[in-house]
């Protein structure tokens, strides 16, 4: 959520930079500035009224205590007219508060100027491309059929038990995510990150929290019972972990990772780009979080997309990195860098990482500030990575290894597995 003295301060700037997400915001932030000043006026009323409250009890109690009750008694009657009166401005005070913040929370993040303008992913600027694509033989399957001739994953009894998009892993296909899942882990950790095993559903604060709701909430499945969500990410319980935190200056950087399973309601379109593990309603991801001191969240930033990349590289698959545009970056965020791998046998390009910062936008929802050196406290910043999302890497390495042998095992992840190939 943006902060209202920044809204204030940097009026036109919002403006304009939120125009990079071809959203014409001038009428929403003048009305935001209009309830502000209403919620700021209400405030100061209601400050002096309950000052002359305050002032009138004391001379009250004076009166009182000198004889003089007759004139305390018509004093009584002042503080009951302004009793009344403080409760109509605390109710005004609480409507014009809770309006301001239903239009903040439908303000997304300002794009940092490294963000193109753009409508939608078409406009995305590569930033990166490396690895090699390998050359398949010309009866090459995509991976959904390779899944099916090894057994190794069964969509259809995913089917059965649940629906659409909730695939079973088996045999050497579920030790091979057993073992993509502690490789990420692994590569974590050695690179600083504290391992959390996290909830895998949350509370309505939470999800507000790192910007889901209300946003997304179509998207995330609902326990209507108990009024949790399931988690679409785990950077919602890991960023949250902090949420009204003050943390010393000295605690910072923090991070961590995690793993968890993903739940999202939205699936999208039919087609054969949506086929077998391109999108599912239910799917593995290791996550990187770190909360940044603001000096030096984007050296952060440069860091975690550094780390995907050496991940990528051990890997040996070839990919790409996008800038996102205004069109396409993510409600919250202020940059994202997206990974894609290639897949060989579908002939396309697979998201499998998003890194973004997130600057002061989710702290600010979350109340998560440190105190500096100068003993101020301020919002920290936020960002988070997948590291790495596993359904579409899993596809990428089923395709780009196949041979006519069967599906050849990264080199890195043989000590995981315990074999070579899938066969």
């Amino acid at each position: 959520m943006l902060q209202l003295a920044f809204i204030r301060e940097n009026k036109d700037a919002v403006i304009a930079g939120l125009a990079k997400r071809n959203l014409d915001a001038t009428s929403l932030i003048d009305e935001v500035i209009s309830l502000d000043e209403k919620r700021r006026s209400v405030q100061t009323q209601l400050d002096q009224e309950k000052a002359e409250s305050n002032n009138l009890s004391k001379e009250i109690g004076m009166l009182f205590k000198s004889g003089e009750a007759q004139k305390a008694n018509l004093l009584k009657e002042k503080t009951t007219q302004l009793k009344e009166t403080i409760k109509t401005l605390e109710d005004s005070l609480n409507e014009t508060a809770t309006a301001l913040d239903e239009l903040l929370y439908k303000i997304p993040n300002v794009p940092n100027e490294l963000v193109p303008a753009g409508n939608s992913e078409t406009d995305n600027e590569e930033v990166h491309r490396e690895g090699t694509i390998p050359t398949l033989e010309t009866d090459a399957l995509p991976h959904w059929e390779l899944a099916k001739k090894y057994d190794i994953i069964d969509f259809e009894l995913g089917n059965k038990i649940t629906g659409a998009g909730f695939p079973v892993y088996k045999g050497k296909g579920a030790k091979l995510q057993r073992a993509l899942i502690t490789y990420f882990l692994d590569k974590n950790t050695a690179a600083g990150y504290t391992e959390y095993q996290l909830p895998h559903l949350v509370n309505e604060a939470s999800g507000f929290g790192t910007g889901q709701l209300p946003d997304k909430e179509g998207q995330m499945y609902h326990v209507t019972g108990d009024n949790l969500y399931l988690i679409p990410t785990a950077e919602v319980p890991g960023t949250n972990l902090f949420r009204g935190d003050l943390v010393n200056e000295s605690d910072l950087p923090i991070a961590i990772t995690g793993y968890t399973p993903c739940f999202r309601r939205e699936a999208g379109s039919y087609g054969a780009h949506v086929r077998g593990l391109n999108r599912l309603h239910q799917f593995d991801k290791v996550e990187i979080i770190r909360i940044e001191h603001p000096s030096r969240s984007y050296q952060a930033l440069d860091g975690m997309v550094e780390h995907v990349k050496e991940i990528l590289k051990e890997l040996k698959l070839p990919y790409r990195i996008l800038r996102l545009c205004g069109g396409d970056i993510g409600f919250t965020s202020a940059l994202t860098y997206d990974f894609e791998v290639f897949s060989t046998a579908q002939d396309r390009w697979l998201e499998i990482s998003s890194v973004s910062n997130f600057e002061t936008y989710q702290a600010n929802r979350l109340k998560l500030r440190f105190r500096s050196s100068e003993g101020k406290n301020e919002l920290a910043h936020t960002l988070n990575g997948s590291s790495l999302a596993l359904p579409r890497v899993l596809a990428g390495i089923l395709e780009n290894y196949q041979t006519k042998e069967g599906i050849l095992v990264p080199e890195v992840l043989v000590p995981y597995t315990g074999f070579k190939i899938i066969n």
